[in-house]
């Protein structure tokens, strides 16, 4: 159809496209905007789920982002197909309407509308069309948790993070072209987190090594290690983003410490911009990455806070001993927490600021493989919390081996040592 043949087709084409799709899918669609562009383009999204139109106690949230970069044009293509794909494939193909049973998806093929307007196909250098219309790099303009970003934030990026900071969001992934590979966290460092290889790790590092391979290995040729140019090799298709090279201020980051939200980026051309006539087999290249990728939402455990009359507690620390965030991951306001993790044994803490704190020892199986991450939940005899916001600002000193981070809660002030 020729609203899905993107590369070339101007925004008002891709919004009608993205209408068509509600309209003749009403029952698992729901079309939104998350905002506008310097320009005054929607950043659109569709979501897909049983529940379009609301988030469903249990039912975790994902996310593509593409175009993030105007003139990387294959990223908005794919999710375009991916749309057509997953919607004609519901109650046909039963992998598929069983992802779309247990997850919500939502699908932004464009972050950056104007920069597409202005790209030129064949361009497959980073050159016209790369930044928004305020030539700012959308990929550098986010907060950055190891060292002051200057940037003015852009209105796409302030929607974004926007969207992000609902809290709705487990797993992610923003598409991109120029090299073939999937860049996993962190994109920045410093010697808190960087080993002697150069790799600035998280503290869920072998989980998104899994999210990055995950992609890689179903990728027809990622895995392959094609060289896009002389300088850049990827063992097995992945990389760390900061062993890579350095990014100050990158939305997977900001993902990450700030949204609860494990996020990676997929360069998926070597050409930034390439010819029309190769959609197909990029299509082909990545169809079933894509949708392996989402199901990987399911890992680990996932469950709610709850009191002993049945009520959610917002706001309380969920996190696994040994691998506390900078930013712990608090349950949302229905109570819920979702942890990615990979198949194993842990101990769950669940910490009530101001009152008491739970452990749980869990032995979590693979839920990809039923598309449900292993459930438990906590019941605390009393309390309720808030929480300050935790500060969008550098989170990590370089100024001693060992260094903290303050969390505050009223009453409390929980004190996190990483070394």
């Amino acid at each position: 159809q020729k609203s899905f043949q993107l590369l070339g087709v101007m925004v008002a084409e891709i919004q009608a496209g993205y209408q068509r799709q509600q309209k003749n899918y009403p029952a698992i669609t729901h079309l939104y905007s998350i905002g506008k562009s310097v320009q005054g383009r929607d950043l659109w999204v569709l979501a897909l789920g049983r529940s379009p139109t609301q988030h469903k106690i249990g039912i975790p949230e994902f996310k593509y982002v593409g175009n993030m970069h105007g003139n990387e044009a294959i990223g908005r293509e794919l999710l375009l197909h991916l749309i057509k794909y997953l919607v004609e494939s519901d109650q046909h193909d039963p992998v598929i309407t069983k992802l779309i049973n247990h997850t919500r998806i939502h699908i932004m093929p464009s972050m950056n509308p104007d920069g597409f307007e202005t790209s030129v196909m064949l361009q497959c250098a980073p050159t016209i069309g790369r930044y928004n219309a305020n030539r700012k790099d959308l990929n550098r303009n986010f907060p950055d948790h190891f060292t002051t970003n200057n940037q003015i934030i852009q209105p796409e990026t302030k929607a974004v993070m926007n969207w992000i900071n609902t809290g709705m969001f487990v797993l992610s992934a923003n598409l991109h072209g120029g090299a073939l590979v999937a860049s996993y966290p962190f994109d920045n460092g410093n010697r808190v987190t960087t080993d002697a290889n150069g790799v600035s790790k998280t503290v869920d590092d072998d989980v998104f090594v899994h999210l990055a391979s995950t992609y890689a290995n179903n990728h027809r040729t990622m895995h392959k290690e094609i060289v896009c140019d002389d300088t850049n090799y990827f063992k097995d298709g992945i990389t760390n983003g900061y062993h890579w090279y350095i990014v100050k201020g990158s939305m997977q980051d900001y993902n990450y410490v700030w949204g609860q939200c494990f996020d990676i980026t997929l360069e998926l051309s070597c050409c930034h911009y390439p010819s029309e006539d190769k959609i197909q087999d990029f299509w082909d290249d990545n169809k079933i990455a894509l949708i392996e990728y989402i199901k990987q939402i399911h890992l680990g455990v996932k469950g709610r806070v709850l009191n002993q009359k049945n009520k959610p507690i917002a706001n309380v620390i969920v996190e696994v001993q040994g691998r506390m965030h900078i930013c712990p991951y608090v349950t949302n306001k229905n109570g819920e927490y979702y942890l990615l993790l990979l198949p194993g044994v842990y101990i769950l803490n669940a910490t009530l600021p101001g009152f008491m704190s739970l452990q749980q020892k869990v032995v979590l199986p693979n839920g990809v493989e039923k598309l449900s991450a292993y459930e438990f939940d906590f019941i605390f005899s009393m309390g309720s919390t808030s929480k300050k916001p935790c500060p969008l600002k550098p989170l990590y000193s370089n100024s001693v081996s060992t260094f903290t981070v303050s969390v505050y809660f009223p009453i409390f002030v929980y004190i996190y040592i990483y070394r």
